[in-house]
C-alpha cells in the first residue's frame, strides 16, 4: 500500500511541476480534439471547484482521510484493498501537499490541475488515483471482499 501511495504522490507532484513549467495558465492545449487537453489552473476548491473558499476544510478532510487509511492498513490482508487504499492515500497526499505548500499559504494552498476532460472539469494525477480507488472500492465491496482478504457470506435468499 505504501509503495503505491508513494508512487502516486511522486507522480502527482512531478506532473504538477511539469505542468507549472510547461503550460501557460488558462490556455488550453488539445491532446485529443476537444475531448482531452491540457489546461493549467489553480483550484481553491474540491472536485468541480466545489467548496471554493473553504480550502482549510478540504485540508482537514484530506488529513482525516490520510489518518484513517494509515490506521486501516494494519488490518489489510487483501492485495486488492492494499492497491485501492494505496491509490486513495497517494491521491490524498498529492493534493494535500498542494494545500500545504502552494499559494496563498499553508492549509489554504490551491491545488494544481491541468488535465482537461472536455468541457466538464480539469483535474490532476492525484484526482485520477482517487477516482480509481473509489471505483475499485465499489467493486471490492460488491464482490464481498473484506480488508483482511476474506469474503462476506451471502446473506440474501434467491427467489
Amino acid at each position: 500500500m505504501l509503495v503505491v501511495a508513494g508512487a502516486v504522490a511522486v507522480a502527482d507532484q512531478l506532473s504538477k511541476a511539469w505542468a507549472l513549467a510547461a503550460l501557460e495558465p488558462g490556455v488550453r492545449r488539445a491532446l485529443i480534439g476537444s475531448v482531452l487537453g491540457l489546461q493549467l489552473i489553480s483550484n481553491p476548491g474540491a472536485a468541480l471547484s466545489i467548496a471554493t473558499g473553504m480550502t482549510w476544510v478540504l485540508t482537514v478532510v484530506a488529513v482525516v482521510v490520510v489518518v484513517v487509511v494509515v490506521r486501516t492498513a494494519r488490518r489489510l490482508g487483501s492485495t486488492a484493498w492494499a492497491l485501492t487504499l494505496g491509490l486513495l492515500l497517494g491521491g490524498a497526499v498529492g493534493n494535500l501537499i498542494d494545500r500545504m505548500v502552494r499559494e496563498p499559504g499553508p492549509l489554504r494552498g490551491e491545488v494544481v490541475d491541468f488535465i482537461a476532460y472536455g468541457q466538464l472539469f480539469i483535474g490532476n494525477v492525484a484526482d485520477i488515483a482517487i477516482v480509481a480507488a473509489a471505483g475499485l472500492a465499489m467493486i471490492l465491496v460488491a464482490r464481498g471482499v473484506r480488508l483482511d482478504g476474506g469474503r462476506e457470506a451471502a446473506t440474501g435468499t434467491d427467489a
